[in-house]
């Protein structure tokens, strides 16, 4: 009969020894899930800064930087507003990436600007730019605008303008 005292005494204990250890696994388990959920990236949790870049010509270097504290989605390609105009800057379609650019916070998407081409018409000299970002369905804006510096003096921008979709790298962004 003791032993079987003894037996009951193991058993017990182990049981609560392997029921703290799923307490403990499920309170682990939990913590992933317990991590925000990715949202859309806007201009209220990125920085938007514009470079000028050397190669290609007539190409400028758009920088998205989450600044948040959740996982960003950059959909799509960014809406550019030059000068307060109302007409959108096209997207380049052969830019298109095989997946959404995810940006944890700290990361930077990035997004080629082609200004103008010998087969462009109708140039001016612009000196402000609007980021929007696109929102899931890539049918129109997510949040208000970010305003982004141009370069000193501001940069000609004609018909044949263009934007890349957004890009994980520099190199992606600007091979367009």
């Amino acid at each position: 009969m003791r032993l079987s005292t003894k037996a009951a005494a193991v058993s017990a204990t182990l049981t609560a020894a392997l029921s703290l250890t799923a307490l403990g696994g499920a309170a682990s388990a939990a913590t992933p899930a317990a991590k925000a959920a990715p949202v859309t990236c806007t201009a209220a949790t990125t920085k938007v800064t514009v470079q000028e870049v050397d190669r290609p010509i007539n190409h400028l270097l758009l920088k998205a930087k989450n600044t948040g504290t959740k996982t960003c989605y950059a959909y799509g390609a960014p809406y550019l507003r030059f000068d307060e105009g109302q007409a959108a800057t096209p997207w380049l379609d052969a830019s298109t990436p095989q997946a959404v650019v995810t940006l944890e916070p700290g990361q930077t998407a990035y997004a080629a600007i082609g200004t103008s081409s010998p087969e462009g018409s109708e140039g001016s000299q612009a000196h402000t730019l609007d980021v929007l970002f696109s929102n899931r369905a890539m049918n129109g804006s997510a949040g208000g605008p970010a305003a982004a510096k141009l370069p000193e003096g501001g940069v000609y921008v004609d018909s044949s303008a263009f934007v890349t979709y957004w890009q994980t790298s520099a190199s992606d962004a600007l091979i367009w």
